[in-house]
């Protein structure tokens, strides 16, 4: 087993739950930060983590910090707020960021820690809450190559699949990079389930002929547990949160002058889910929100 080491969580949501209920498990000591969701924090605290009242109090009492919530808005409130994580980083502290950022913002956050003595790597998420429970994430990292060595033994108390992606960055480029393919897909499904559904292609066969071919993936098999389940659980992963993220790839993208016109026309896609009520909906639901705008109703087929 790893050396046990004092680590700060800020983000106790559906995944930093499992993350933090793993480094528990394997013997590391857990303080959290205090939430209006009292629901996670009081699981972790049964199972042995403390609670603290700041991100200065977590940084000041770990040797590494985890953050895990929604976006770059939420780390850089994290990082820079009033009694924040930046006011307690401490010389040889790692800040390791799960969250799903931009990568200019994430460079910026690592020269800031990086000047009070601190240490930073992005370590940005794959997979599904399921799999935090079960200590079986992926991670892509960014950053030096010792800051990882000393931070591997650690996350791999929680992910059994570690890619080192590059610098300071990296990591956060290639999540947003997998996240646009993995949503591209559900946006694509989305539409040609329903356009079957509208040509009364059964869509059982449709589901049988695509497993069988090249045109099969994960997210098209999660996708179609909704019209023929009407089953979301199998990707718990908000169009809100998947809307920001499409939007971080073509921030990334215009930054590096590269086209995207698919992924602005994706993201707009998801855009317009969310104003037509779809927001707090999981990315499975995409496939009633196509068939909403057409027509379509898959109990009736």
């Amino acid at each position: 087993m790893a050396e046990s080491k004092r680590i700060g969580l800020i983000g106790a949501g559906l995944m930093g739950h499992g993350i933090g209920k793993n480094l528990l498990a394997k013997g590391h000591k857990l303080a959290v930060l205090a939430h209006r969701n009292r629901q996670p924090i009081e699981s972790l605290m049964k199972f042995g983590a403390t609670e603290a009242n700041s991100g200065r109090e977590i940084a000041a009492g770990s040797d590494i910090v985890f953050l895990c919530v929604t976006g770059s808005l939420q780390v850089e409130d994290a990082v820079y707020r009033k009694d924040g994580l930046l006011e307690g980083i401490h010389p040889g502290l790692i800040v390791a960021d799960c969250s799903t950022a931009e990568p200019s913002s994430t460079i910026k956050i690592a020269a800031d820690v990086a000047a009070k003595g601190g240490r930073f790597a992005d370590t940005p998420l794959t997979r599904t809450p399921a799999e935090a429970e079960a200590g079986k994430l992926g991670l892509m990292t960014g950053g030096d190559d010792a800051t990882l060595a000393e931070l591997r033994p650690v996350l791999e108390c929680f992910a059994e699949a570690i890619i080192h992606a590059g610098g300071i960055g990296a990591g956060h480029r290639l999540k947003l990079i997998n996240n646009f393919i993995a949503l591209g897909t559900a946006a694509v499904v989305s539409e040609a389930v329903t356009a079957a559904a509208k040509a009364d292609v059964n869509l059982q066969a449709l589901y049988d002929i695509v497993v069988a071919g090249g045109a099969n993936s994960v997210m098209f098999q999660r996708l179609m547990k909704v019209p023929l389940q009407d089953d979301d659980s199998a990707l718990k992963f908000g169009i809100a949160t998947a809307r920001k993220d499409l939007r971080y790839y073509t921030n990334m993208t215009e930054e590096i002058f590269a086209t995207s016109f698919i992924a602005e026309t994706v993201h707009q896609t998801f855009v317009l889910a969310e104003n037509m009520g779809y927001a707090q909906r999981f990315v499975p639901r995409m496939v009633n929100f196509m068939a909403s705008l057409n027509g379509v109703d898959f109990k009736k087929k």
